[in-house]
């Protein structure tokens, strides 16, 4: 178990990069997507920053040089507090607001938690004796809190979030509900940090199995949805799945 929590770091660390490289991609594209307000101009890439091309190259070489950074253990902390800190800085200034005025919104609210989590993931990576110790705190409860709306948000649509599972796996509705109640468990025990270990890994592997059955299949065009292979926000959606996978893991393999 410890060698397959051990690869956490590095899958954590490549999605990273991907989501940067899809920053240089995605420069010059506007998000068209149900997701974003139409009044609101941006690049269909978490953390979703306004539509500025300069923006996203700055912001994509930042991302690669942080999550390379994160690989070395000289650079591990500076590198896992710079991610944090910036996913944390463009979720507060650019989707809080957002969800603020909107509050009955689910794809907004998970505008706001998705780059809390990968904020929190990145700082507790960073290594519990190399932050201060009340940030590995707050960054558990951040965690542990996203993933507690993440499992409520599923049992508040079931049966749209079930649409997404493909055909071949049956009981969507059964299965959107045992997530939901995953992600709960998993909230509770990484943020009170009882069990979290076991917590940690175990949604981990969930997101490592939405992956495989799920987000790649998608923009492989396996499921056959039209032009998924060419839409950003699939391949963005992947690259966070992949990232919650790793980050997970690497929190278990550090708990």
């Amino acid at each position: 178990m410890d060698a397959v929590l051990g690869s956490g770091r590095v899958v954590f660390s490549l999605a990273i990069i991907a989501l940067g490289v899809e920053h240089f991609v995605c420069a010059r594209t506007v998000a068209d997507s149900p997701v974003f307000s139409p009044k609101d101009k941006v690049i269909p890439v978490i953390p979703w920053l306004p539509a500025i091309p300069w923006l996203a190259y700055l912001f994509g070489a930042i991302l690669v040089g942080c999550a390379a950074g994160m690989l070395v253990k000289s650079t591990r902390r500076m590198a896992g507090m710079t991610l944090g800190g910036l996913f944390f800085a463009c979720t507060m200034i650019l989707e809080v607001p957002k969800n603020w005025a909107n509050l009955g919104s689910m794809s907004l609210r998970t505008g706001v938690f998705e780059p809390l989590t990968i904020a929190g993931l990145a700082w507790l990576l960073a290594g519990a004796d190399a932050v201060p110790r009340w940030l590995v705190w707050a960054s558990r409860w951040m965690v542990g809190v996203s993933l507690i709306v993440f499992g409520v948000d599923h049992w508040l649509a079931l049966a749209p979030i079930g649409s997404l599972l493909p055909g071949w796996i049956p009981w969507h509705v059964f299965w959107i509900g045992f997530f939901g109640l995953a992600f709960i468990a998993a909230g509770v025990s990484i943020g009170v940090n009882v069990l979290a270990r076991w917590g940690a890994a175990g949604i981990g592997l969930m997101f490592a199995i939405w992956v495989l059955t799920l987000h790649l299949p998608r923009v492989l065009g396996w499921y056959g949805i039209p032009g998924a292979g060419a839409n950003p926000n699939e391949w963005s959606s992947l690259f966070i799945a992949v990232a919650l996978w790793g980050g997970f893991w690497g929190v278990a393999e550090e708990s």
